[in-house]
């Protein structure tokens, strides 16, 4: 299977990124052919200052292969080293409606958040289409809010195939049940643009703080909780095996803990949990030019793959004369 996935440079990933996109991607590594690149093109529609993304798109580089992407394995790229992606953008806004983005849930949501209603943010389904057709993607993994996105990458690429004849191979969105959202520390789905996200790497205090603040009932020490509406076992069911969860599962049932002593046991279980991949994220921290020829490497295959689906584009549209 061709599978692909890409994740906006945005500063810090937090444990919505990993469980939502990354991990579903590194799990792949061994049975898929894999695409994984840093959107830093599509950044561009909430990250304005030049130094602050090109900044971040080499700390989402650090982070990915912290996180055990693995170069051998996966193509991993920067979107804007391969160009081809843009000529493909304009090629296929040919064949998108003005209705069908207006109906994009993703821009209106944005819009109401405050973004700039501009043409990138507008048009983003399309570069987005680009990125999954180009490379001839059989599934995308995504998170619930994404699914549309697919499914208009769909949509453009069957009308360019009624048009031109089988070009594109038309992708499917693949998404986990029981990590389609990830809630933040609110209950709500575990965003930036929420403020509520619990970040995978940084300083133990300030991890620990963030997790005293997640959102929870008022039973009391002495009676037993709830843990299936519980915000604090949401999250912890991420990390625990079916021993661990049932074992988390007892300590609601029975009086005598509170809500504080279960935040501090959370924290412990996502600490450790990541503690290979800080030792590894510190090793890529102090050898940046490494990271860069690995991008390198990734661009130069993905160029290649794009380059011929290109021209056989432009033979189709009559780029090519």
């Amino acid at each position: 299977m061709k599978v692909l996935a890409g994740i906006q440079p945005s500063g810090d990933l937090h444990i919505g990124n990993y469980f939502g996109s990354i991990k579903k991607i590194i799990d792949r590594q061994e049975s898929d052919t894999v695409y994984a690149f840093i959107a830093n093109y599509h950044a561009m529609t909430s990250v304005k200052d030049g130094p602050t993304l090109s900044k971040y798109t080499m700390q989402a580089a650090t982070d990915f292969l912290s996180l055990g992407l693995n170069p051998d394995k996966t193509m991993f790229w920067v979107q804007s080293d391969v160009k081809e992606v843009l000529e493909l953008y304009w090629i296929l806004s040919q064949f998108t409606s003005m209705g069908l983005l207006e109906r994009a849930h993703s821009y209106k949501d944005k819009v109401a958040k405050g973004l700039s209603a501009n043409h990138s943010l507008f048009s983003y389904p399309v570069l987005m289409a680009a990125d999954i057709i180009l490379f001839d993607t059989e599934i995308v993994p995504v998170g619930k809010d994404q699914i549309q996105h697919v499914e208009m990458a769909r949509d453009i690429a069957v009308k360019f195939n009624n048009e031109y004849g089988n070009t594109f191979h038309l992708p499917e969105h693949q998404v986990e049940a029981e990590v389609a959202t990830v809630p933040g520390i609110d209950g709500a789905k575990m965003s930036k643009s929420y403020g509520n996200t619990i970040n995978i790497f940084g300083e133990e205090k300030k991890i620990q703080k963030i997790i005293k603040k997640i959102v929870t009932d008022t039973t009391p020490l002495d009676e037993p909780k709830d843990f299936e509406s519980c915000n604090i076992y949401a999250l912890a069911k991420l990390f625990l095996d079916k021993n661990g969860l049932e074992a988390f599962e007892e300590r609601y049932r029975t009086p005598g803990e509170g809500y504080g002593h279960f935040k501090l046991y959370l924290h412990d279980v996502m600490w450790e949990y990541f503690r290979p991949y800080r030792e590894k994220r510190e090793y890529y921290q102090n050898n940046q030019d490494e990271v860069r020829s690995i991008l390198k490497m990734g661009a130069d295959k993905a160029r290649l793959i794009a380059q011929e689906k290109m021209e056989i584009i432009r033979s189709k549209t009559g780029i090519t004369y």
